[in-house]
């Protein structure tokens, strides 16, 4: 999205305090601890990453959840590469970078990993639907023709323990709330959809082993929604969040998410929203209400 513009005023904090709040708040959400057991996957669009000036405090802040995963998905990191530079060296040394070129808003798309449990597997690329086949890219009720992704999802595998695993990072076209802005955010979706469908049934799957996360711009995750019904139309699922919370900061929408093909459901364990905003900085909250 565009860069949010600069705060009119300067927010001081006590970075122990606000760390504190993370922790406990963590606790609330019942995330787990790290294990040789799981993997902790997580999705993260942090907004304007690099594309304006955070305090190093801040970069610790952001740290300290990203920690908490094994594998983060991270979208709205600049086409300026400071903010996840300073964010990886605000990171113990055993956690890895890997991110794409820019795309549309001039944004690129990174995978953080903990580069002692996982490893980064031999296929990485980029979501391209060939132009032969857009055609194929359609939902009955929308007349628009789908002429290929705002944002090219960002692909990447890793190995941990003897699986592969194949993740999909999406950062939907965002627009407006206008039809036609839906209607190309379900194209998309749709889009992904398949494209998981159709390698999961290929016998040249690098693994079947599937899942589609990052922000999908889906305004509910219910009966109706025309872009959460064109995400799962292929067979993609998502499941009910642990945390019945929204993921947006104007908690009433369900943007981001973590999709996945049933073969593999037996393998989730539980899914949430970390609602990170209801945690820190609860005078500034206070002084906005």
């Amino acid at each position: 999205m565009p860069a949010f513009p600069k705060p009119k005023f300067v927010f001081n904090f006590d970075l122990d305090e606000e760390l504190k709040h993370l922790n406990k708040h963590k606790t609330k959400r019942k995330i787990p601890a790290k294990s040789e057991h799981e993997l902790l996957i997580a999705s993260w669009n942090i907004a304007n990453l690099g594309a304006q000036n955070r305090w190093n405090e801040h970069y610790t802040l952001l740290a300290m959840v990203i920690e908490w995963f094994d594998i983060i998905a991270i979208q709205e990191v600049n086409n300026k590469l400071e903010g996840i530079r300073l964010l990886e060296a605000a990171l113990p040394s055993h956690y890895s970078v890997i991110f794409s070129d820019k795309g549309g808003n001039n944004e690129r798309s990174a995978f953080i990993y903990d580069s002692r449990k996982v490893k980064l597997a031999e296929m990485v690329g980029e979501v391209g639907i060939p132009p032969n086949e857009q055609r194929f890219i359609k939902i009955k009720g929308i007349t628009q023709k789908f002429t290929g992704f705002d944002r090219n999802p960002y692909l990447c595998s890793f190995q941990w323990n003897n699986q592969i695993l194949v993740l999909i990072m999406v950062h939907s076209f965002s627009g407006s709330t206008n039809r036609a802005s839906i209607e190309r955010r379900a194209l998309e979706a749709y889009a992904i959809g398949r494209y998981a469908d159709l390698r999961n049934k290929s016998k040249h799957s690098f693994s079947k082993n599937i899942i589609a996360l990052g922000d999908f711009n889906i305004p509910k995750i219910e009966k109706g929604d025309l872009v959460y019904a064109a995400l799962i139309k292929r067979g993609l699922i998502l499941p009910e969040h642990s945390a019945k919370v929204y993921s947006n900061i104007s908690d009433d929408k369900m943007f981001d998410q973590i999709a996945f093909l049933p073969s593999i459901k037996s393998k989730i364990q539980s899914q949430g929203v970390f609602d990170f905003d209801n945690a820190i900085f609860p005078e500034l909250w206070q002084k906005e209400l």
